[in-house]
């Protein structure tokens, strides 16, 4: 394999973080695979080749089918993972991290939670919510949309589905930013001592609340995988797991795209009156806003038998990286794939991965953004960006703006 060397590749640099895009496309322009060596991963660009991964199951997240201890240990060290016992017991080993049968029963116990069905229930519950935010912020004319708003929803919204009470919430979503931010490149010490004491605070915060369930059940989802535990059909450490993972998954992602969403429709207002002239096209307006910036824009898999891609053969043990955000704008698979269009049709983005790790939580994600921008429409009659050009979060595994200053004229 031959190492493209043309394009500076920089996850951790202010102007990838301001824009990724020019980035992205000269990748896809090169013969081969971009190899990134800080994390020893050949990044994978077009959305051929991304899908092709993504959806084919010999390609795994973790490396347990086929190494031994000594080697993943090896790996763990390489990578910083190493000698954090709370975050290799229960953000290292869950759902998202295993394979086969163990995955697949994991995903079947909390699947049946997150089908349309059950997510449609929570609707007058997140329009509730959201109302009343509006409405403590109805007496000002400018707000930081991210920090004022967006950080508020998600941990309520997925709060309410597991059984977490309301005002821990806001504990909760800083313990997953500290654990999840240990996901992105550039994992340095701090880091790393932040995320072992959250998963560790997280975790015991969650056997508390077990406890109180385990003698006052509810309708809720932390009630019924406890049930399923005690019927045997997960163990307690699965169990924990499990709820940080949705606790986690439900937090960050959902607030960024929140962000890079209400910031596209600034950025192209002809889309934004086009979505106001007709709201019908709200469903197709909340996809383009995951396609144009892919909240979760980098995932992983491994080679386990030796497999070409876009011409390239890796052989077993390799790490690819799935970049999804640069594959959601692949010229190959979307026109103008630099604009946002509100009504884009056909959009087969890739922002919710693909295959067996396909987001479980897509659903719920994309009714708390319908909800939201409908209720933004019909309470202001026009927003508009206040100041700077919002500055984006860095890193390679998260995309989404720091703030959202905008200016508002009530309807």
């Amino acid at each position: 394999m031959t190492q493209s060397s043309a394009v500076v590749f920089d996850p951790l640099s202010d102007a990838f973080a301001a824009d990724p895009y020019p980035i992205y496309a000269k990748m896809r322009e090169q013969p081969t695979a971009h190899y990134y060596a800080s994390e020893d991963t050949w990044m994978l660009t077009r959305m051929e080749d991304v899908q092709a991964v993504a959806l084919n199951k010999t390609m795994l997240r973790s490396t347990d089918a086929f190494t031994t201890e000594a080697e993943r240990k090896e790996q763990q060290r390489k990578l910083n993972w190493h000698d954090m016992p709370h975050h290799e017991r229960f953000v290292q080993f869950n759902m998202l991290e295993s394979e086969g049968d163990m995955h697949d029963r994991l995903r079947k116990l909390v699947f049946r939670e997150f089908t349309p069905a059950m997510i449609q229930k929570q609707r007058d519950g997140i329009q509730l919510f959201v109302d009343g935010l509006l409405d403590s912020l109805a007496d000002r004319d400018t707000f930081d949309f991210v920090n004022d708003f967006a950080v508020h929803v998600p941990g309520h919204v997925i709060g309410k589905v597991l059984g977490v009470p309301d005002e821990d919430c806001p504990q909760l979503r800083m313990w997953s930013e500290d654990v999840v931010s240990f996901f992105n490149v550039g994992r340095d010490e701090a880091g790393k001592q932040r995320a072992e004491q959250s998963t560790k605070e997280f975790y015991h915060y969650l056997l508390s609340l077990l406890a109180q369930r385990a003698k006052s059940p509810k309708e809720d989802l932390l009630t019924r995988l406890l049930h399923q535990k005690d019927a045997g059909q997960l163990e307690e450490d699965e169990l924990i797991a499990t709820c940080m993972l949705i606790l986690m998954a439900g937090h960050g992602s959902t607030i960024d795209v929140l962000g890079s969403g209400l910031h596209a429709l600034l950025k192209f207002p002809d889309q934004d009156q086009k979505l106001r002239n007709d709201p019908s096209l709200m469903k197709a307006a909340v996809q383009e806003m995951f396609r144009y910036e892919a909240p979760l824009p980098y995932f992983h898999r491994f080679v386990t038998e030796e497999t070409v891609v876009g011409g390239q053969t890796f052989e077993p043990g390799v790490r690819l990286g799935l970049l999804y955000g640069a594959a959601n704008r692949d010229p190959a698979r979307f026109d103008n794939p630099d604009d946002f269009v509100a009504d884009r049709n056909p959009n087969r983005h890739i922002a919710f991965g693909g295959g067996t790790h396909f987001c479980l939580g897509n659903h719920l994600a994309r009714l708390d953004m319908e909800v939201i921008f409908t209720a933004l429409h019909k309470r202001f009659s026009r927003i508009e960006l206040a100041g700077a050009t919002p500055a984006y979060k860095r890193g390679l595994s998260v995309r989404g703006p720091q703030a959202l200053n905008v200016s508002v004229t009530a309807a």
